[in-house]
């Protein structure tokens, strides 16, 4: 009965110093243990998500046809759309381009090598509403404004659109 309590304890001893040696091995070495979901096979698909099918449409409808060009706008100018567009831009825009629009939001004094649109300016107006709903979907060609197609259903970069053409109405008005 003695032998079995000593090979209990030296066991016991054995357990605790191989749990202490797991634990520095996890916190202070940093050892990637084969459990963690990163180093899967499994994991690595969700990194790159599977394309959209051809011709297939998004349950809120297409937003534009590819070819097609600059789609037209099919949301009215009302007082609901222009007060969620205006809600929608200080959230994404305002930053950047500025409380009224001109370019000069809280960063964009950080923005050294491309200043932010003034989308007051005749450059910016001129442009249908295709074009201003396809630049906020899929950002400007140089890769300074980013892309809200992924933050904004169809209807909010629309309803962005109209608030956008109304700054210029406001400004003038002033």
């Amino acid at each position: 009965m003695r032998l079995f309590k000593q090979l209990v304890a030296v066991f016991a001893v054995l357990g605790v110093l191989l749990g202490a040696l797991m634990i520095i091995s996890f916190d202070v070495i940093k050892i990637d243990w084969i459990s963690f979901m990163e180093i899967q096979s499994s994991y690595g698909t969700q990194e790159h998500p599977l394309p959209v099918p051809a011709q297939s449409i998004p349950i809120e409808g297409p937003a534009y046809i590819p070819g097609a060009g600059a789609p037209a706008n099919p949301v009215p100018a009302d007082n609901v759309s222009l007060a969620r567009g205006a809600q929608l831009f200080s959230i994404h825009c305002q930053m950047c381009h500025g409380e009224t629009g001109e370019g000069n939001g809280s960063i964009s004094a950080f923005l050294v090598k491309k200043k932010p649109a003034n989308l007051l300016s005749d450059l910016v107006q001129d442009k249908d509403d295709g074009t201003l709903f396809l630049t906020i979907s899929n950002g400007s060609g140089s890769g300074y404004m980013p892309a809200l197609n992924e933050n904004l259903t169809v209807r909010e970069r629309w309803d962005l659109v109209n608030f956008l053409r109304d700054l210029r109405i406001k400004a003038a008005e002033q």
